[in-house]
């Protein structure tokens, strides 16, 4: 239950909240170099890191995926695609350690967010300011990269 009050989504549920949830995960143990979400499949699940290392990729092109993130501290989640139409996952996540997982199904959490509103609301308000850092995030990243490409087009 602890880990779960450590992943940025389930931040601020009381501790009987936490305590439905955790009724609803299953651990699972994932060897390193697999791959657990694939960009453009079916969201069917979401992930809360316990231990080892997950790294996130974006497909660029034919053969080339672009290392987007490597999460490594326990209650890093990916697969929140599961919460949001058209629930397809944007990303691929592939293990870089082995690595074991706590894993909520969209079905059985949509479900608990329904039976119990002030926990959807939570759930979704932190899911929506986590986008609103990481567009943030990725406004200076572009900020950056432009600022060098411009420049090396005025020499």
């Amino acid at each position: 239950m602890q880990l779960l009050s450590q992943c940025y989504l389930f931040k601020g549920l009381s501790e009987s909240q936490l305590l439905r949830l955790s009724e609803i995960t299953k651990e699972v143990q994932i060897q390193k170099g697999r791959f657990f979400m694939k960009e453009g499949q079916q969201a069917e699940e979401l992930f809360v890191l316990k231990e080892g290392a997950i790294e996130l990729l974006t497909k660029v092109e034919t053969g080339f995926d672009l290392p987007i993130a490597i999460f490594r501290n326990p209650g890093d989640c990916t697969g929140t695609s599961s919460l949001v139409e058209p629930y397809i996952y944007s990303l691929n996540s592939r293990c870089v350690e082995d690595s074991r997982m706590i894993v909520i199904t969209k079905t059985a959490l949509k479900k608990l967010m329904q039976e119990d509103h002030e926990l959807g609301c939570t759930v979704m308000r932190n899911l929506a300011q986590q986008m609103l850092d990481r567009l943030k995030e990725t406004r200076q990243e572009l900020k950056v990269h432009f600022k060098t490409i411009f420049r090396s087009t005025q020499q």
